[in-house]
């Protein structure tokens, strides 16, 4: 008998078989036929810009990942409605005071924490199933922020959209804070029980429960973290952009459904990853960047970019030989 140690796979091998690394490679060609586009004359600008806009999707592609993980039909829907309601009442009770900041951000993140448990009492006490729940959840928020925002524009506090705005090195500070937020999060789904609860319950929500695993707990806990980040992503923004607004949420649906799916996460659950965030983000942002540089009408971008999407998905999902 052989008694060969069996063969330990290299660095390169464990690399490239990461889900989330082609999200990263493919945002990394679209950055360079952009700059060999422009001459190289605006790479660094680009970049910039990517990670400032990027965080945001960032922010509550961390939540939904979180819900998506749970398994089939698991998806939180109310995410832009929760950023309208938490950006409209933050910035109303700052009123662009900076000592009122910090009050802000506990009203935003409340706001998040109200709608996760109204979000889980339909899908728990009504039986209702959670894309249903969540999106007839995201109505009745979104008619509340209205009411209470009236359309009234106000100005965030001077600290708040400094802070928001700032940048090291050409590195927006708010980009620096959140790979830092996502590093902790993605600590949490690998190395504490709760995080092992969730992955569990997506693989098979009926051997979890039976090995003991506080379900209904665990995916409660899920939904409210979806809805927070969603607060604190509309506070941010609201920071940023000069003000709350109706419609300052509306790209975050499908664009954080599909930084789960394009960052390597299973959309039937149980098998997720939270670097892959942040390279289908800056991904989805260059590609919008580089269509618009070669001239793209709107129609010919969205038609492109399913196109790249749907492309990198196959490769991120093509079978790996265990070889």
């Amino acid at each position: 008998m052989s008694d060969a140690a069996p063969a330990v796979p290299s660095p390169l091998k464990r690399l490239m078989s990461r889900p989330w690394l082609w999200a990263y490679v493919a945002a990394m060609v679209v950055w360079v036929i952009t700059i060999l586009f422009t001459g190289g004359r605006s790479g660094g600008e680009v970049l910039t810009a990517a990670f400032t806009f990027a965080t945001f999707s960032v922010i509550v592609g961390i939540g939904q990942m979180y819900v998506v993980t749970l398994g089939p039909g698991n998806v939180d829907l109310s995410i832009p409605a929760t950023i309208t309601l938490a950006g409209a009442v933050a910035t109303k009770v700052m009123d662009t005071q900076d000592g009122m900041i910090l009050v802000g951000l506990l009203v935003a993140l409340a706001c998040g924490i109200g709608v996760g448990i109204f979000n889980y009492a339909l899908i728990l006490l009504l039986r209702i199933p959670p894309i249903i729940a969540t999106l007839s959840s995201s109505f009745l928020v979104q008619s509340a922020a209205i009411a209470y925002g009236r359309g009234i524009r106000i100005k965030p506090p001077p600290a708040l959209a400094d802070f928001t705005t700032s940048q090291v090195l050409g590195m927006p500070v708010l980009a620096i804070c959140v790979i830092a937020l996502a590093a902790v999060m993605e600590l949490v789904l690998r190395r504490t029980l709760y995080g092992r609860w969730v992955t569990a319950i997506g693989q098979n929500i009926r051997a979890a429960r039976l090995a003991g695993v506080p379900v209904g707990r665990t995916r409660f806990a899920a939904y409210i973290m979806s809805a927070v980040f969603a607060g604190l992503c509309g506070y941010l923004l609201s920071g940023f952009s000069g003000g709350s607004s109706l419609s300052m949420g509306e790209e975050y649906l499908l664009t954080s459904i599909a930084l789960v799916v394009i960052g390597g996460s299973s959309v039937a659950g149980g098998n997720s990853n939270v670097p892959g965030l942040w390279g289908a983000a800056l991904f989805l942002f260059l590609v919008v960047t580089m269509l618009n540089t070669y001239g793209f009408g709107a129609g010919l971008r969205y038609l492109a970019t399913g196109g790249i999407i749907i492309a990198v998905i196959v490769a991120a999902s093509r079978p790996r030989s265990t070889r």
